[in-house]
């Protein structure tokens, strides 16, 4: 939720930081100084390479103006990370490998291969691989800092009243429909045939590739996982906890260019190739197959879950209790059907109807608080295809946010712009104790007015 006018500055340095850093070429040997703080150093080109990646990304700002913006971010960030020597606050190189690993395989995703990232970045992987660990523990640093800085912050609930009260009524966000729903979910009948002959259809396959045909072109043609077929199946570099736990183990036992036998995941049945290994990453492609419904199949289920909506129509079974004793979807069944997110972190039960799938969202706009859909099908969170009926158990319709509808969002944005001014005053307080020094090319910048200049 935005409540802010603008976001503070050093609360989004992470992305400036980082493609200032990797578009820039090798520093040279002796280069011009745009400031010290303290004991660190910005350097000219950490400004110019970061403004340079930001004007080509589509930024409308001046030169003058993206210029003296990075250089403030910068500045700040200096600032934070003076205090972390102050304090000792250390961030050592493993402690995040993993992040860096992940930010590592997102730019080589991104980029469609190593040698492209390596060429655009005009560095070698190992260099991006510095670079991007550099930044990441800087990030790190800086919100250690912040922590502690804002360490002791809390909200009253007199306070957050106040907050509220100091918001304009018409600059306060308009909270989009929300619904809780509850669903009655039925797999396929006979799905252990379907998923035999995906099997063998897979099997097939794997013939073809072990008898000489291409598993990229095979990919294009036959794989239904609609993200990577374009590409032959590539799904990039990975670590082992992006991926599924039966991939995984396929995929790092795997010799160069061998071809796995067949693997099952809650997504289908796969067989996978593996390109290249680099320590704790793999690149790999597979084909994915998944069980295929009949047409007898889906008329049974549909059927079934009739039946099960007319029980529950004529008052002769809840649908919490129809959920328990018919309902394949694990999620929700022990909860009487209520849906929630499938994110282990929110585990949310509110949605937008734009959060839910094309078909829940068909079925769903259509109901009154309290009805049940007629069945239909769709695919459940995996991408596999099961039938469902959906109740509506809540509507919270659009409107301005409130105390009494939308407590938790309003505190955090309370929370957070406490936290903000917090970070104003301590930035204030750390200018006069620290000696920082501007390079006469800086000097225009509006913002040094505010203690910069010493």
């Amino acid at each position: 939720m935005k409540m802010k006018k603008r976001k503070p500055l050093w609360l989004i340095m992470t992305g400036l930081l980082l493609s200032g850093m990797l578009t820039g070429e090798a520093q040279v040997l002796v280069e011009s100084v745009a400031a010290i703080v303290g004991s660190e150093v910005i350097y000219l080109s950490d400004v110019e390479n970061t403004v340079n990646d930001m004007r080509r990304s589509g930024t409308r700002a001046s030169a003058d103006q993206l210029r003296c913006s990075v250089f403030e971010e910068l500045l700040i960030s200096k600032l934070f990370l003076d205090q972390a020597r102050i304090d000792s606050i250390i961030v050592t190189d493993d402690m995040m490998e993993g992040d860096v690993n992940l930010r590592l395989n997102n730019a080589i995703r991104d980029a469609g291969s190593e040698e492209a990232l390596e060429s655009y970045f005009k560095k070698s992987m190992v260099e991006i691989r510095r670079d991007i660990r550099k930044v990441l523990i800087e990030q790190q640093i800086v919100a250690e800092v912040q922590s502690e800085i804002a360490a002791d912050i809390t909200i009253t609930p007199a306070e957050l009243r106040r907050f509220i009260a100091s918001i304009p009524n018409d600059s306060l966000p308009v909270i989009p429909s929300k619904v809780q729903i509850s669903i009655i979910q039925l797999d396929p009948p006979a799905n252990e045939e379907n998923k035999a002959e995906a099997r063998q259809k897979l099997l097939d396959i794997r013939s073809e590739i072990l008898a000489g045909k291409s598993f990229i072109v095979l990919a294009v043609m036959h794989s239904e996982d609609t993200e990577s077929s374009p590409a032959g199946g590539e799904i990039g570099y990975k670590t082992r906890g992006e991926l599924e736990k039966e991939y995984a183990d396929a995929a790092f036992s795997l010799t160069k260019n061998t071809v796995s036998r067949i693997v099952e995941t809650r997504f289908g049945f796969h067989i996978i190739q593996l390109i290249d290994r680099k320590g704790d990453l793999v690149n790999t492609r597979h084909i994915l197959i998944r069980p295929k419904v009949k047409p007898e199949e889906a008329d049974r289920a549909i059927t079934k879950l009739d039946s099960i909506t007319n029980l529950i129509r004529k008052g002769e079974m809840t649908f919490e209790e129809a959920a328990l004793r018919f309902s394949s979807h694990k999620d929700s069944r022990i909860n009487g059907g209520k849906f929630v997110s499938t994110n282990p972190n929110e585990r949310i039960n509110w949605f937008t109807l734009d959060e839910l799938s094309k078909e829940l969202y068909v079925q769903v706009r259509e109901l009154k608080i309290g009805e049940i859909s007629e069945p239909f099908r769709t695919t459940d969170e995996n991408g596999n295809e099961v039938f469902r009926i959906v109740k509506l158990d809540e509507e919270l319709p659009a409107h301005r946010a409130s105390l009494k509808d939308d407590y938790q969002s309003l505190y955090n944005a309370a929370m957070m712009d406490e936290r903000n001014r917090a970070f104003q005053k301590w930035i204030e307080k750390k200018i006069e104790t620290t000696y920082i020094k501007i390079s006469e090319e800086f000097k225009s910048c509006n913002f040094l007015v505010n203690g910069w200049l010493q």
